[in-house]
């Protein structure tokens, strides 16, 4: 169960790197599109793409805790 618990642990700190790219990624995207393509939506409407990331480190994190804690 403790390996199980890293791995999750691993996940989360993989998919909170994933997140700031995919981010920063959006925010880019945005500004040009602003920019050249005449988007109407302002660029802080990427960070909205951080919200399923930020669950998906939620979840996991409590079942790396969770799972930290039944194997002692």
């Amino acid at each position: 169960m403790k390996k199980l618990s890293y791995l999750f642990i691993a996940i989360a700190i993989l998919l909170s790197n994933i997140m700031c790219s995919a981010v920063a990624f959006n925010y880019r995207d945005m500004l040009c599109g602003i920019e050249h393509l005449g988007y109407s939506a302002p660029a802080s409407v990427a960070f909205l793409s951080a919200i399923p990331f930020g669950i998906g480190i939620i979840i996991c994190a409590v079942v790396a805790y969770t799972l930290y804690k039944k194997s002692k």
